[in-house]
Order: structure tokens, then sequence, then C-alpha cells
């Protein structure tokens, strides 16, 4: 039988490894996905707390939100991508050192 804690462990482990890949890596698009696997795992902390609240289904409900809300952030955050990359050609948050001209 899965266990509260066995969800927990899983989402503890996806966190660490998206904020591995945040602080690690180079690319706006790898960091954009550090940041989709930290959001999941938040995700599955409310989907995991909801299965196991028999009052109310509050946690699949906060869980849809997020999603939609991260669907909105990644959407977002693409399009900023792109337009730095056609302005300066690159997409390695460290090399652009100016925002505006």
């Amino acid at each position: 039988m899965i266990t509260l804690t066995h969800y927990l462990v899983v989402s503890a482990g996806l966190f660490c490894i998206g904020l591995y890949v945040i602080l690690s890596k180079q690319n706006a698009i790898q960091i954009l996905i550090g940041v989709e696997l930290m959001l999941n795992a938040a995700i599955l902390n409310l989907v995991a707390f909801g299965k196991y609240d028999k009052l109310n289904n509050a946690g699949q409900s906060f869980a849809l939100f997020a999603i939609v809300l991260a669907a909105a952030a990644t959407a977002v955050a693409l399009a900023i991508v792109l337009n730095v990359y056609r302005r300066y050609r690159t997409i390695d948050p460290g090399k652009i050192n100016q925002l505006k001209d």
C-alpha cells in the first residue's frame, strides 16, 4: 500500500532535482525545466494531502489551479526567452549583461 510518506519522498526527490537543475545549468530553457520540476513537486504534495483528507477535495482543486498557473507562467517565460534570444542571440543568462539599450 502506498502511504503519504511515499508521496512526500517522491515529491522531495523531484524538488531536489529541480533545485539542482536551476543551480547548475547555464541555459534558460533548462532553468525553466527545473522550475517546472519544482512546481510538479508542489502539485504532487497538494494531491497527496488531498487524497488523505477525507473531508473535502481542496487539495485536488488547488492542484488544478496550480497546473493552470504553471502552464501560463511557462508560456510567458518561453515568450520572454524567445525575445531575449532574438535580441542577444544567446539564451545563456550569464552572457546577458544589459536589459535596456
